[in-house]
């Protein structure tokens, strides 16, 4: 089993595997690490990755780029309106109001949606893993950037889904590198201690995170996240663009910002000197050819004039890291160190701004492209239950702060904060409402958000009826941001009061749930439900409190209270507690489940299950396409083969006319891949390349044939040569072979006989042979007899030598054999040991 975490990108994407006791990152079918995110479609297939990318301008109206900052969006917001405007890939709006693409795949106009399109760079990339892991993949867990709200997270599972992903979690970015940092050091402070405060700077492609974590051992806690959806490294791209096309257009009179190719081509550019003027501060040259209307363009520039122009975006930059730090409520002081990661993270103003701000040069401990993927492997191996790995808790934080609304008793409207900015991911809290009927909660962002919609969805909660006094139930809501980050209702119950005679009769009821009047519940059997189409929460290392959801104290002290109307946590007020004689009588409460219906910005079931067919039919189209693509190019490859070969090595072994007509053929095939044979079906190619070897393989086994013969021959001759001399051995009585019977030594001289005739008979036949011709014997069937010729003498001739038994030691005079250890001086006449021992032996 094999657990992976992706890192999603905006322009790449990085898969890293848990396996071997370590982390390690894929590579690609091209062999690289990073896999662009582009997804290209062909007349008849589509192109993923980097084949994608590498035809992005000449394909560039059918080559999806840059999709997930539209991701979960609706079509009329601003920002995607704003991004809309530099694709030269038609983007229109579908009839709910989402986004999708219009394409030309499968011979005709096709639409897709963002999901889907970001599906098929998921297939991709488990595509990959696959072929690296050889192993089937599923559970993963991926990557998004902190701001991202509901809608976009909900968005991606459903693309995940669409792909055969089962996603274990969303992580977000910087939580994933404060991950792959904590986890890696051991001498983090104990929990008693002060914790370790490091700042993490992510400047990527199209955006850029500062985060403050404080670590201590086994532990990682977010203190605040800040984020730049519209600042990264394209945003610098684009200023270097702007700057050399004003340029261009006063130079050359030609303007590259109405020609959506030639501003792809300078945008590719402007970045190959973005990155070499981090590396060089001298004056660097940009030479464009043939860029617009046949001209050829240049252009210089040097890292003081790129950091002049680009000074807003370092501002920005700055201004994002004081305002990160001063949230997090530390002071420079406090800061251990800071990681910089990300691509755009390599700009030398930028770091220059990180030591200016934090008085502290910035760190590069970690892989700045790799950490986010290594960071999610990580996460998935420790929810996954096929991996042991150390203790490691991940406390999150709320990006934006999101208000609960409702209709009150008497028409009135109203709302309450339920979680905060930076507050702690994942979370729940019990809030308390008294209705008489059904009513509907409206969860939404508030606050300045940099997005069009702020709602995250409607939760309706059914089944309310009054009491039978005709007073409003106490209805309990539980509300959690789980660990997707995503806001759901989670469960609603009723809480009835009843005596214990009565609960004595409701025991057997599954979904009841039973509370004492204090609100404290004991021990039982019960679940509370998973209304939401949401993730699993479940999670070793979340925070714990009553029925194993996290309550803050404000939210306990607002419940004990008990007001008597609805404020977002009220409770009931003058509950008394019935009494008898001798024994007071105990009120128990009853808490019966409530059902939920959910209206959030997610594909449903049937929708997800229609798209997932959909994607397996065009895998399936993808994979015999590349069959068939590799059955033409085999044919067209064996035609360029054997019309090179004929004319070279090969010639000596086909005939004059034998080589005309093949040679016909093979022109014949040619013309024929390139005009009726170019659509063919894979078993027409097949077809046509086994006529094509039913002329040309004869000629090249002639050749092979021909090749290794010598050395078969050479094989068996030197074999022969040594048992020939093995019996003129044996007649002169070597000692080497006098233990062999004559009888054997008579089969090694007949079988030695027979295959020196074979061997006369075949080189004779051979010896006259032309090239052109078959020849009778082949070199396997040489092989052949010295394998017989082996067989037959080779036991006979490595017969082993029977033992020779040593002799037994004399017995001495009186009756004994002689010690082996008798000292030298109880020899005889005062000799040595070793001179009785020769006397012995006379």
């Amino acid at each position: 089993m094999s657990v992976i975490g992706i890192d999603f990108g905006n322009e790449s994407c990085y898969i890293a595997v848990a396996r071997a006791g370590g982390i390690e990152t894929i590579t690609n079918d091209y062999s690289l690490r990073a896999t662009p995110s582009c997804v290209a479609f062909g007349e008849n297939t589509r192109i993923l990755g980097v084949a994608a990318k590498n035809q992005m301008v000449t394909n560039m109206k059918n080559t999806i780029w840059g999709f997930k900052k539209l991701l979960g969006r609706s079509f009329r917001s601003p920002l995607v309106q704003k991004e809309v405007q530099a694709f030269p890939f038609p983007v229109i709006e579908m009839p709910d109001g989402s986004i999708g693409v219009r394409v030309y795949y499968g011979g005709e106009e096709q639409t897709f949606s963002i999901q889907q399109v970001t599906a098929m760079l998921f297939t991709k990339l488990k595509e990959i893993a696959e072929a690296a892991l050889h192993t089937k993949v599923c559970d993963c867990v991926i990557s998004v950037p902190s701001y991202f709200t509901d809608a976009e997270r909900h968005a991606l599972l459903d693309a995940a889904a669409i792909a055969g992903f089962n996603v274990l979690r969303i992580l977000n970015e910087p939580a994933a590198v404060g991950l792959a940092y904590g986890i890696y050091h051991q001498d983090l402070p104990p929990p008693e201690e002060k914790p370790r405060n490091v700042i993490f700077i992510d400047c990527g492609q199209s955006t850029t995170q500062v985060a403050v974590c404080a670590f201590n051992k086994g532990k990682l806690k977010m203190l605040s996240c800040l984020a730049d959806p519209n600042l990264g490294g394209r945003d610098f791209d684009n200023e270097l663009a702007l700057h050399f096309a004003a340029d261009f257009k006063k130079r050359y009179n030609i303007d590259p910002m109405n020609d959506k190719r030639a501003w792809l081509r300078l945008l590719t550019e402007v970045e190959k000197l973005k990155k070499q003027m981090s590396a060089n501060s001298n004056e660097l040259p940009m030479n464009i050819e043939c860029f617009m209307e046949e001209k050829d363009v240049s252009a210089r520039m040097k890292r003081a004039d790129f950091e002049k122009l680009t000074e807003n975006l370092l501002r920005r930059v700055h201004h994002l890291m004081r305002s990160c730090l001063q949230d997090s409520g530390l002071r420079v002081e406090d800061v251990h160190s800071v990681e910089i990661v990300g691509g755009s993270s390599r700009i030398p103003a930028i770091k220059q701004s990180i030591q200016e701000t934090f008085r502290k040069p910035p760190s590069t401990t970690l892989n700045q492209d790799e950490a986010v993927s290594r960071g999610c492997a990580l996460q998935c191996a420790m929810l996954s239950p096929a991996f042991k790995v150390r203790d490691f808790s991940i406390s999150d934080v709320q990006m934006y702060p999101i208000t609960l609304k409702w209709l009150g008793p008497d028409s009135e409207d109203g709302e309450m904060e339920v979680f905060p900015v930076n507050h702690q991911v994942p979370f729940s809290k019990m809030l308390t409402f008294y209705r008489k009927e059904p009513f509907t909660l409206q969860a939404v962002y508030s606050g300045n958000i940099p997005y069009h919609n702020p709602v995250i969805g409607e939760f309706k909660i059914d089944n309310i009826t009054p009491t039978a006094e005709g007073e409003s139930p106490k209805i309990k809501v539980k509300v959690r941001v789980n660990m997707n980050g995503v806001f759901k209702v989670a469960s609603a119950s009723l809480v009835e009061k009843k005596g214990a005679e009565e609960m004595e009769q409701d025991a057997a009821s599954p979904s009841a749930m039973e509370e004492t009047e204090d609100g404290k519940t004991p021990k039982s059997n019960t679940t509370v439900p998973n209304t939401n189409a949401a993730s699993d929460d479940s999670q070793k290392n979340g925070p714990v409190g009553e029925n194993d959801v996290p309550m803050d104290e404000k939210n306990d002290k607002q419940d004990q209270e008990k007001p008597n109307h609805m404020d977002g946590n009220g409770a009931e007020e003058g509950e008394t507690k019935p009494e008898r004689k001798g024994k007071k009588a105990k009120l128990v409460l009853k808490t019966v489940d409530l059902p939920i219906t959910s209206t959030v910005c997610q594909l449903s079931k049937d929708v997800i299950n229609d798209l997932v067919e959909r994607e397996s039919k065009m895998v399936m189209h993808d994979r015999q396409e590349k069959e068939r693509i590799d059955a033409r190019n085999a044919v067209e490859e064996y035609v360029y083969e054997m019309r090179n070969r004929i004319s070279d090595d090969l010639q000596e072994f086909i005939a004059s006319n034998d080589r005309e007509k093949f040679m016909q053929f093979l022109d014949e095939t040619e013309n024929w891949l390139y005009d009726e044979g170019e659509n063919c079906k894979k078993s027409v190619y097949v077809t046509r390349r086994q006529d094509l070897q039913k002329h040309g393989d004869p000629v090249v086994a002639r050749k092979k044939e021909f090749d290794e013969r010598p050395l078969c021959f050479d094989q068996l001759g030197g074999g022969l040569q040594q048992v020939r001399k093995a019996l003129d051995l044996f007649a002169q009585g070597d000692e080497k072979y006098n233990h062999i019977d004559a009888e054997d030594m008579k089969k090694v001289e007949k079988a030695l006989q027979e295959k020196e005739a074979w061997l006369d008979k075949a080189f004779n036949s051979l010896s006259n042979l032309p090239k052109e011709k078959n020849p009778p014997i082949l070199a396997q069937q040489i092989r052949a007899e010295k394998q017989a010729l082996d067989n037959v003498v080779m036991p006979i001739l490595n017969k082993p030598k029977p033992k020779v038994e040593p002799p037994p030691a004399p017995k001495s005079e009186g009756g004994e054999a002689p010690s082996a250890e008798s000292p030298a001086s109880e020899a005889p006449d005062g000799a040595s040991a070793a001179s009785s021992k020769m006397d012995v032996d006379q």
